[in-house]
Order: C-alpha cells, then structure tokens, then sequence
C-alpha cells in the first residue's frame, strides 16, 4: 500500500462509521477553576470545594467533565495574571475565571482590577481556551462611586469578549444565615452547594459552548 493509500486507511479507522474515532469524543472536558478562597474552599475538604461540587452536578447532568482546583486563597487579579500560564496547562478546554474579591476588600482601583481581568481574558482566548466570568460586587462601604466602577467591570468585559457571565459568584450566600463560615465571609459547604445550583444551568451552557466547534 502507498502512501496515500495508509493515510486514507488511517483515515476511515480513526473517523469512519464504527471507527475507534470515538474515544476522542468520549475525552472528558478539561476544566479549571481559577481564582482565590471562593474557589478554593476555604477551610472545606476538597470535595466540598465549588470546583469538586460543580463537576459532580455537572456529571448528574450526564457532561463528561474534569474541573480541577486552581484557586489561591489571598490571590489578587494581578496575582492570578503573574501565575495564569503555569496554572492553567496545555489541554484545557475552558475556565471559570473567579477574581476580583480580594481587589475590592483591599479597595484596590477598579481600572487596575479590570486591566487585569482583560490580560487574563485576552490570554485564554488567544490560546483557544473558554472563558466563563463569574462577577464579584464591591463591598457597599467603599462609597457609591467605586461600587459603580467595580461592579460593571464584568458584566462590560463579558459583553466586550463575547463571555458567559455569571453575575455574582456568591449570589443566594453572601448575608444570608447559615450559608457562611464563622467569619460572615466566606461560603461553608452548604453555601457552595447553593451557588453551584445558582451556576449550574449557565455551567451547561458553557459546556455546550466548549463543544460547538
């Protein structure tokens, strides 16, 4: 057989009718889930954490999918934009972009955070990996104009890269009893149970997105 020949023969087995070409379809979706203590479970055990939840509900659903773990508790936006390359390796399909909380607490400059937000962002895309935007609002002690400037960071990045947004990360949790640790700020187990509900079905469609060529 020539040349041309094995490679038509290579062809069909790999992509033809009953070929062994499936099991590229069968790879689960590589996910990461980047950001700081939300996303790490903050004094959580590891499969109570938001990325181990959501690939759980994500797999109920029937989508084959691996979320890993790459938040850092204290990470600033520009702390994930100094480490987003070597956290997020080669083969991801898609990111849960969480950042920007520790911005705020730190009153940081919104234009600062939002630069940073972008590079990120800019980043993935340039490397063909899908981005879902999970948005953080300012504390209301930091004065009406910097909640302004802050809080349309995200809803105007996602419009401007054309993102999936989830408009704020602790929605259903933050002041709400019994969904937080003892220190009122962050989620305990059950405060991640609810927001992994309250992303779950902009979740599906990030996976879906993922998948349309």
């Amino acid at each position: 057989m020539g040349f041309k020949g094995l490679a038509i023969a290579l062809f069909l087995a790999l992509f033809g009718a009953g070929g062994s070409g499936a099991a590229f379809a069968d790879a689960p979706l590589n996910i990461i889930g980047f950001g700081d203590s939300l996303m790490a479970g903050y004094q959580l055990e590891s499969n109570e954490g938001f990325p181990a939840r959501l690939e759980a509900a994500l797999k109920e659903r029937g989508h084959d999918v691996s979320i890993t773990d790459a938040g850092v508790s204290g990470d600033t936006t520009s702390g994930g934009l100094a480490r987003l390359d070597w956290s997020v390796p080669d083969g991801t399909d898609g990111v849960v972009l969480e950042l920007g909380a520790n911005d705020a607490l730190r009153g940081l400059p919104p234009q600062q955070t939002r630069d940073n937000l972008e590079a990120m962002i800019v980043r993935l895309k340039e490397r063909g990996i899908e981005v879902l935007l999970a948005g953080m609002l300012a504390p209301p002690n930091l004065g009406s104009d910097y909640e302004a400037a802050f809080n349309a960071i995200y809803p105007e990045l996602a419009a401007k890269h054309d993102l999936l947004l989830y408009p704020f990360f602790l929605d259903g949790v933050t002041g709400v009893p019994g969904m937080v640790l003892s220190d009122g700020m962050h989620p305990n187990a059950k405060g991640i149970n609810e927001m992994v509900d309250g992303m779950l079905p902009i979740a599906e469609q990030f996976v879906e997105r993922i998948q349309t060529p």
